[in-house]
């Protein structure tokens, strides 16, 4: 390899922190990073960094924390470490021109999706609503539009039908760190060779809210289930029966072919809770009741009073949450 790189990494939640680690182990210099500031978090409010932050301060890595770039100082800083390129993971900052035109060979975004497909905030759990067969990594040269810029390299990843937000997550966090380092060398070694996106292809993956994680009993089972895995771990899809909100973390399709009112319950057993859909039925097979850790259904029904308000005949709220929500635009690949 030629002469390594000296990089800014910038990134904030655990998915930059698989990147950050593999640029640590290589032969390139992490001379700075840039994440967002510490923030409240918990019941008891504490003051919180982020894992790339800690990861940062474990290995005597500078770490610069400014909450936009619009300081007058700000851009002088980023220009002070004199970095040959910028790393971007999941910054959570939208990046001026002028941080972009700092670093002498700009700014590279290691992106959760294969794009011109998912761009925006939400790529994983979005392609799993959606219904989409494969993932993956797409890293881009950085522009002023939102994962607009030209492809430098891709990798692809199967989504499984048991992949939920949370697996596919962590298998696309390790592939996006092995890539990038891939990556890296490729661009010490020849530079950067980019390909356009077609933007005719582009699909937008809307930022989670917890609105959207409440369920509508009159959907297909298909696309029910779909939003269970999705969103878990979240931010977890959930429903009302008789007052209480009840978090579903787990559920099967049903073969059966009864049909009863939608949010209806059929059958509670050891094996899960049967609930109708507009089409179709889901085995429910682990919730999370108010005030409770998530447990199976087969221990929950050890207890009598969980058997009574989950029995039989019992009604789940029929809600409309997510209807004329971003959902909407999904297509499946």
């Amino acid at each position: 390899m030629s002469q390594p790189l000296n990089v800014i990494f910038a990134g904030t939640p655990d998915f930059a922190a698989s990147s950050l680690q593999a640029l640590i182990d290589s032969e390139h210099n992490v001379v700075a990073v840039y994440t967002q500031p510490d923030r409240q978090s918990g019941r008891g409010k504490k003051i919180t960094m982020s894992p790339v932050k800690e990861l940062a301060l474990k290995h005597h890595i500078a770490v610069e924390q400014p909450v936009n770039f619009k300081a007058d100082d700000d851009i002088a800083t980023l220009d002070s470490y004199q970095a040959d390129l910028m790393v971007v993971v999941a910054y959570g900052l939208l990046l001026p021109q002028a941080v972009l035109d700092t670093p002498k060979l700009g700014c590279i975004n290691v992106h959760g999706s294969l794009l011109p497909r998912w761009r925006g905030a939400a790529p994983i759990q979005r392609a799993i609503q959606a219904g989409d067969r494969e993932s993956g990594i797409t890293i881009m040269q950085m522009e002023a539009g939102l994962d607009t810029g030209p492809m430098i390299s891709k990798a692809v990843t199967p989504i499984t039908d048991i992949d939920t937000g949370s697996t596919l997550h962590d298998k696309l966090a390790q592939q996006g760190a092995e890539l990038l380092v891939n990556t890296m060398t490729n661009i010490a070694n020849e530079g950067i060779s980019a390909q356009a996106q077609d933007d005719s292809l582009a699909t937008y993956a809307h930022k989670l809210s917890k609105q959207e994680a409440y369920i509508d009993w009159s959907q297909d089972a298909v696309i029910i289930e779909r939003q269970i895995r999705a969103f878990n771990s979240w931010p977890v899809a959930q429903s009302e029966l008789q007052g209480k909100v009840i978090r579903i973390w787990q559920a099967n399709l049903n073969k059966t072919s009864v049909e009863s009112e939608p949010g209806t319950i059929m059958r509670a057993d050891k094996n899960g809770i049967l609930v109708s859909c507009g089409q179709g039925q889901l085995l429910l097979t682990e919730l999370q009741l108010p005030g409770s850790r998530r447990m199976s259904v087969k221990d929950l029904l050890n207890a009598p009073k969980n058997q009574e308000m989950l029995a039989k005949g019992k009604q789940f709220t029929l809600t409309s949450t997510l209807q004329g929500s971003s959902l909407g635009s999904i297509k499946r690949q």
